[in-house]
């Protein structure tokens, strides 16, 4: 053989063509619902042995608990291998034809067995229905096999259940019946066999002509490049049909909903849950680049119907950029302390200087006590009422800042939130950009203070934060969590109004909500419920 000769190789398996593939899995089809059909004609036999020997069992389990000697045998002997009761069983079950007749106790310890080596030892099947005082049958697998069983309570003279009476007979399949009445079957099944295949050579001649006769391999090849499109973008894609079940989902859709493969096909309330993702996804809130929270991510959303009344929903991760955006609150925060400490520091150096150089060291060194002490004192005060370190350390470092102002920060008597927050970080920035606000109320006005209350209720945190500045007018209480509103005139380095609306934005991810009143005695009152914010007390 010449070495440029091809080696042909013989392929078995099916034709390429889909007629011809279609045709003979058809026809395999059809064949296997001829056969299917004639199990299914037996069916009905199998259910019907099976209720005769399970009503047979249970009737001789009635006749053997009914005989008074036999009760009175059991209260008065031990389980022992000769003992009454398991002679008197042993006679029934060789005059009766049962695989065996056992007779227990209330606590399931057999008083007769086949095996008499068994006799002391406790059931192997579960006998409450009967101890109970119920007649049970049915079909079970206990040491000797898989049996027809009727288990009956066993009474004593005065009606008390003293034990309970099993009785089991052989159970043999229907199978071999099944193959003595195939060959009659064979004629009803070769002609449904035909009829089928007949059908299955119409149907594959019409799809052959929709489908332009492609092979499989090549609508493969077309459902291939589309699935590694879809699972090889970076955005979340989820596609609902006309009746709003989940048609798709691409491998970034169920990492950020937090959902795998069993969705597919299942209503999308059903599949999710209740919920803004939900409502979002299906359309009952409308809109463009809308957010949403879905677990611990934050998902920026957008929906698009399509033509079949269905519609592909896009989802993007700004998780990241959210945890950024408020540790950038936080961390401005920090710097604002920072700032004023700094300030204070260098007013209080200069005062000790001064005091040092009039030598009145007596006087300095009270200074530095106070100042010690009132820093102190402060920390003190935050730390026992508010247990999470990051709000505590918030607190103290706005009470700085609020001193610099020559503002009051009150933390209110009734304060008190234990370290149990599950996104302490989302209520710092809740609780931040609220004191900021009140800050910038009360600047310049006489006896300003701003007090902020804690509280826990369950697991439902609770914020407020009053200020005796001059409050928000009625007309007004709607508008200012709106983005971008504000009654300042912006920075040059950015815009106002968007504390506020953070603040209803994180508030309405948790499921909770911000409303503002008119605080008592005139001023602002923002009160922030934010359930399932704590996780549960240990136990």
């Amino acid at each position: 053989m010449s070495p440029r000769t091809p080696v042909r190789r013989l392929r078995l398996g099916l034709p390429r063509r889909m007629f011809s593939q279609l045709l003979l899995m058809q026809v395999a089809v059809a064949a296997g619902v001829a056969v299917l059909a004639t199990g299914l004609f037996l069916a009905p036999l199998g259910k019907q042995l099976d209720e005769q020997a399970m009503r047979r069992a249970l009737a001789i389990a009635q006749t053997t608990a009914a005989q008074p000697q036999l009760a009175e045998d059991f209260r008065t002997s031990l389980p022992t291998p000769g003992g009454p009761v398991q002679q008197e069983a042993e006679r029934i079950r060789r005059a009766s034809g049962a695989e065996y007749v056992v007779v227990m106790n209330l606590h399931g310890v057999r008083w007769s067995h086949t095996d008499p080596g068994r006799i002391g030892e406790v059931v192997s099947t579960d006998p409450s229905g009967a101890l109970a005082g119920r007649e049970v049958m049915g079909i079970d697998r206990g040491t000797l096999g898989r049996s027809a069983r009727g288990k009956v309570p066993l009474r004593d003279a005065e009606g008390r259940i003293i034990g309970a009476v099993s009785v089991g007979i052989e159970y043999n399949s229907v199978r071999a019946k099944l193959v003595h009445a195939i060959p009659g079957l064979f004629a009803y099944a070769g002609a449904a066999l035909a009829i089928g295949a007949l059908a299955a050579y119409l149907i594959s001649r019409r799809v052959q002509r929709q489908t332009r006769d492609l092979a499989f391999s090549d609508i493969s090849a077309l459902l291939s490049e589309r699935e590694a499109m879809l699972h090889g973008i970076k955005e979340g894609v989820v596609a609902l049909d006309r009746a709003g079940r989940v048609r798709l989902l691409n491998d970034e859709a169920r990492r950020l909903l937090g959902i795998g493969e069993e969705a597919l096909g299942r209503p999308l309330d059903e599949a999710l849950g209740a919920g803004r993702t939900t409502d979002v996804l299906a359309g009952r809130v409308t809109g463009t680049d809308l957010l949403t929270v879905r677990g611990p991510r934050v998902l920026l959303a957008n929906r698009m119907p399509t033509e079949d009344g269905g519609a592909v929903a896009t989802l993007r991760d700004r998780t990241e950029l959210e945890r950024i955006g408020r540790e950038l609150d936080s961390t401005r925060g920090l710097i604002d302390a920072l700032r004023a400490q700094d300030h204070e520091h260098a007013n209080r150096m200069h005062t000790l200087l001064g005091l040092l150089e009039l030598e009145m060291y007596e006087d300095a060194v009270e200074f530095v006590g106070e100042v010690v002490g009132e820093h102190r004192v402060t920390a003190e005060q935050v730390t026992e009422k508010v247990h999470d370190p990051l709000l505590a350390a918030l607190l103290v470092g706005k009470a700085t800042v609020a001193a610099e102002r020559g503002v009051a920060l009150w933390v209110a008597d009734g304060t008190l939130l234990p370290d149990r927050l599950i996104d302490p970080r989302g209520l710092v920035t809740v609780v931040g950009n609220l004191v900021d606000n009140a800050l910038d109320a009360v600047a310049g006005t006489r006896h300003a203070r701003v007090e902020v209350e804690l509280r826990a209720e369950e697991r439902t945190a609770v914020l407020r934060v009053r200020d005796t500045g001059p409050g928000v007018p009625a007309d007004r209480r709607e508008l200012i969590f709106t983005d971008g509103w504000s009654t300042k005139r912006p920075p040059a380095h950015g815009k106002r109004g968007i504390g506020l609306s953070l603040v209803c934005r994180l508030a309405e991810r948790q499921g909770g909500c911000v409303r503002v009143d008119e605080a008592e005695g005139g001023g602002a009152e923002f009160t922030v419920v934010l359930p399932e914010a704590l996780s549960e007390e240990p136990g």
